[in-house]
């Protein structure tokens, strides 16, 4: 293990063969010398403890993985992901656009009585068909940028810990940026599709997917497809950022925590430890969830904004016109007041929680299914 300022350390986590700071997991930091992950605690004068030292397995970095088969397992398995988190979105997407104020429950109900089961799944093989590629293109940006930015960080001397937050926000930022051109006409038409069983006012009505296409085209140009790309921008970019930060951190204080947990046994075996898998997906799993939550939470208002722009088209009825961000704001507002932005909370906090437990562990997952040379992974 690397001393701490010449004064040992109480806890450390490391990886018994060579990983990449920056990585997923977000509690690494390269040492150059001896080639392990490793994070310092505390100082070793508290006698009170004993060292625990955490070894986590292997990372598997970009170069290491086996292109084809990461693109092709990953298209399955989010597919599957995406389609049992699929009717809460629906939900939140109809709350968004409500112009009042309904419970959750309500909305559920309205949807089983008059459209069936088949009512949460309204738009889902749009969504899907622009899904696959658009993750595609985000997984490749989000692994490419943290590999590059956390090898750069730990060479110009950024502590370990520093370095990691910062290899997954950067990556997080342009994983969303990229993926947003195909993202964005995908939400306008999944998402008009969504709301079509429960928006009355909605003066078009679309037979499928390839229907709306053609009609927003027809209607709006092009522009009409990329409608609220900017304010997706605003809302996903920054809140990829937020929470690849977020999640590197908060795995970083679990592992402090249960690092101190395992100290305090006092016997010889505290002072090294290794989790089994199930330990570490559990470990990323609840990071994924808290800092899903939070991000749901932080950006909810924009993303109200956004989904109303998409989906409403506009207040010809009151000549207003095209809706844009400030005509949204001044409705959400005149119709309830600054909470009016918070509709579809508890769905979209649910939906981004557990998208966020199952993508990561999926994602974890896949990258061991796709690893080059397997054997060295296990």
């Amino acid at each position: 293990m690397r001393q701490n300022e010449g004064r040992g350390c109480v806890l450390g986590f490391s990886r018994e063969d060579e990983g990449h700071a920056g990585d997923i997991g977000g509690v690494e930091g390269r040492d150059a010398e001896t080639d392990k992950m490793s994070i310092t605690a505390a100082p070793a004068d508290q006698e009170e403890q004993t060292p625990a030292e955490i070894h986590l397995p292997t990372e598997i970095d970009w170069e290491m993985l086996d292109k084809s088969r990461f693109f092709v397992l990953g298209a399955a398995l989010f597919s599957g992901v995406s389609a049992a988190l699929y009717p809460a979105v629906v939900i939140k997407t109809r709350l968004q656009v409500s112009h009042t104020q309904l419970p959750c429950f309500r909305t559920v109900a309205s949807i089983l009585r008059h459209e069936g089961p088949r009512g949460f799944y309204r738009g889902f093989a749009t969504s899907l068909t622009g899904t696959i590629p658009a993750r595609a293109l985000y997984m490749a940006a989000l692994e490419i940028t943290k590999s590059g930015v956390g090898t750069a960080t730990i060479r110009l001397g950024m502590p370990e810990p520093a370095a990691a937050v910062a290899a997954n926000a950067a990556a997080g930022l342009s994983a969303a940026v990229a993926a947003q051109a195909i993202w964005t006409p995908i939400d306008v038409v999944s998402q008009r599709l969504m709301v079509q069983g429960g928006l009355s006012s909605s003066p078009t009505k679309y037979a499928g997917g390839v229907d709306a296409f053609r009609k927003i085209l027809n209607s709006d140009g092009f522009r009409g497809l990329y409608r609220g790309f900017g304010v997706s921008i605003l809302t996903y970019a920054p809140s990829n950022a937020v929470w690849w930060a977020s999640y590197s951190a908060s795995q970083r204080i679990i592992w402090t925590g249960m690092g101190y947990w395992v100290g305090r046994r006092g016997d010889s075996a505290s002072s090294r430890f290794k989790p089994d898998c199930g330990t570490v997906a559990a470990v990323q799993g609840v990071s994924a969830a808290m800092a899903g939550g939070a991000a749901a939470i932080v950006t909810m208002p924009l993303d109200t904004i956004k989904t109303r722009m998409q989906v409403l088209e506009g207040c010809e009825e009151e000549g207003m016109g095209r809706m844009t961000i400030g005509r949204t704001v001044k409705s959400l507002l005149r119709e309830g007041g600054w909470m009016a932005c918070y509709r579809g909370l508890g769905p979209r906090w649910a939906s981004m929680s557990l998208s966020a437990t199952t993508m990561i562990t999926t994602y974890e997952f896949l990258k061991r299914l796709s690893a080059k040379n397997q054997g060295s992974f296990n």
